[in-house]
C-alpha cells in the first residue's frame, strides 16, 4: 500500500475542508486516493487554479456513476451555452465525449462504422512495421554508445501519434503541432494557452475535414464523415469535433499505456524477464498495465442534472463531478493486492476505458498498439532496463491524465567485479 502520510491537505479558508490536489497529488495520486477511499470517498476537491468539484474515488461508486444518466456531459443543457463555455476551461468542441443521448447515440453510431473489429485488425501490419522501425532506431542508438534513450519520445509518443494521424490523414509535418496542442488541452495550462491551442487545432481540422469531404480517400476520417446507409452524416462542426477528439484521446491514452506499462514492468524485480519468457501473457499484461496506472486518471467532467447520492453523500444539482478511474482501479474492495503488478491477474473489471455509453471507442486500437509495442520491445530489446531510479521519473502535472514526461532506458549493464584486495 502507498504510505498514507502526510495527511490530506485542504484548501485554506474553505468551510467544508475542500481537499487540495496539489503537487503531492501529481507526484503520487495513489497515496492521496488511498486516504480518500478510506476517509472521504465522495468529497469536495480542488486543483490549483481551478474551481472546486466533487471527486468520487471508490470502485463501486465510480462504476455506478460512469453509467448514471443523471450525471450529464453536456453542460449547456444545465447552464446554457454561454455559461457552459466558461466552466473551468472545458473543451466545448462538438463531439461524443461532451454529449448525452439522444445526440450521443446518433454521433456514436455514425463514428462506430469506422471502428469495427475488422477495420482495427487491418491496421495491425502498419502498426507492427512502425513499432519495428521505432524500436530498431532505439536499439541502434544504444548500440552506437548513447548511455540512454527516452522511451517516451522514441516510441510511446511517435507510435500512436503516427497511427492516429495516418488514420485521419494528417501529414507528417503537422504532428509536432498536435503534440503541443494536446498537451495544452489535457495538462495544466494557462487559460490563454488552452484557448490558443484549441483554436489552432480547430482551425486546422476545419480545413482537414473540408478537404476530406471534397477529396475522399482511404483515411478513416473519410469513412467517419461519409453519410451512413440512411443518408445521415456528421455536420462540419460535428466532424471537426470528432477529429479533435480522436487526435487528442486517440494518442494520449496509448502514449501513457506504453510509458506507464514499461515503467511498471522494468522497475519490478524480474517482471520484464517474465514477460520475455511468456509472450503469450502480453494481452493480459496490457490489461494489468491499464489497471495499475490508468492512462486516464479521472474521467472527463460530468454535471449533476439532479441530486445524486454516491457512497452516502448527496451531490447537489448543477455541481461538477470528477470520477477517479485511477483510484477505482486500485480499490482493494475490487482487486486483490491492487498496488502490485500481477501479470497473470484475471482479466476484467478495470475501468481504464470507462464504463457505460461513454466506454472508449478506441479501446481496441489502444490495446492493439500497446500489445504490439511491448511484443517488439521484448523481441528486439530483451535486455532493456531503466536508466534512472524509478522514483526520479517525471509525471505530467495533470488531474485528467496519468503519464510520464520521460522514461530513460538502456541495455542491461553487468556490474563490474569488485577489485581484488591485496
Amino acid at each position: 500500500m502507498p504510505t498514507p502520510s502526510p495527511p490530506l491537505r485542504t484548501v485554506p479558508g474553505t468551510a467544508d475542508d475542500v481537499v487540495l490536489l496539489d503537487e503531492r497529488f501529481a507526484a503520487d495520486p495513489h497515496a492521496v486516493y488511498a486516504l480518500l477511499r478510506e476517509q472521504r470517498p465522495v468529497t469536495r476537491a480542488q486543483a490549483p487554479g481551478a474551481p472546486p468539484f466533487w471527486l468520487v474515488t471508490r470502485y463501486e461508486d465510480v462504476r455506478a456513476a460512469l453509467a448514471d444518466p443523471r450525471l450529464v456531459k453536456d453542460a449547456a443543457t444545465l447552464f446554457g451555452p454561454a455559461a457552459a463555455a466558461g466552466l473551468g476551461g472545458l473543451d466545448v468542441h462538438d463531439h461524443m465525449l461532451n454529449s448525452d443521448p439522444p445526440k450521443h447515440t446518433r454521433l456514436r453510431k455514425l463514428v462506430t462504422k469506422a471502428f469495427t473489429a475488422k477495420a482495427i485488425a487491418r491496421l495491425r501490419p502498419r502498426i507492427e512495421a512502425l513499432a519495428v522501425e521505432l524500436v530498431d532506431a532505439v536499439a541502434a542508438r544504444l548500440a552506437d554508445g548513447e548511455p540512454s534513450v527516452d522511451l517516451i519520445d522514441a516510441l510511446a509518443f511517435p507510435l500512436p501519434m503516427t497511427v492516429i494521424c495516418e488514420i485521419l490523414g494528417v501529414p507528417d509535418d503537422r504532428r509536432g503541432d498536435f503534440r503541443t496542442w494536446s498537451h495544452a488541452i489535457l495538462s495544466p495550462a494557462t487559460p490563454q494557452q488552452f484557448v490558443t491551442a484549441s483554436a489552432e487545432m480547430r482551425e486546422y481540422l476545419v480545413r482537414l475535414v473540408a478537404d476530406k469531404r471534397a477529396h475522399p480517400d482511404d483515411a478513416m476520417l473519410s469513412a467517419i464523415i461519409a453519410p451512413d446507409d440512411h443518408g445521415d452524416e456528421l455536420s462540419d462542426a460535428e466532424a471537426t469535433g470528432m477529429a479533435s477528439l480522436l487526435l487528442v484521446a486517440g494518442h494520449e491514452t496509448t502514449v501513457n499505456l506504453i510509458g506507464n506499462g514499461a515503467l511498471a514492468s522494468l522497475r519490478g524485480p524480474g517482471q520484464w524477464a517474465r514477460l520475455r519468457a511468456d509472450p503469450a501473457s502480453l494481452p493480459g499484461a496490457v490489461e494489468e498495465f491499464l489497471r495499475l496506472d490508468s492512462p486516464v486518471n479521472t474521467a472527463t467532467v460530468r454535471f449533476a442534472a439532479e441530486p445524486v447520492t454516491l457512497g452516502g453523500t448527496t451531490i447537489p444539482t448543477g455541481q461538477t463531478v470528477l470520477l477517479a478511474i485511477g483510484s477505482a482501479n486500485r480499490d482493494p474492495a475490487a482487486f486483490d493486492h491492487p498496488d502490485d503488478l500481477d501479470l497473470h491477474r484475471p482479466r476484467g473489471g478495470s475501468l481504464a476505458f470507462g464504463h457505460g455509453i461513454h466506454y472508449c471507442l478506441g479501446a481496441a486500437l489502444a490495446r492493439l498498439e500497446g500489445e504490439i509495442a511491448f511484443r517488439v520491445l521484448l523481441d528486439r530489446l530483451p535486455d532493456l532496463e531503466l536508466a534512472t531510479d524509478p522514483a526520479e521519473v517525471g509525471w505530467q502535472p495533470s488531474l485528467l491524465i496519468r503519464g510520464l514526461t520521460h522514461l530513460p532506458v538502456r541495455l542491461h549493464q553487468v556490474p563490474s567485479p569488485a577489485p581484488k584486495r591485496g
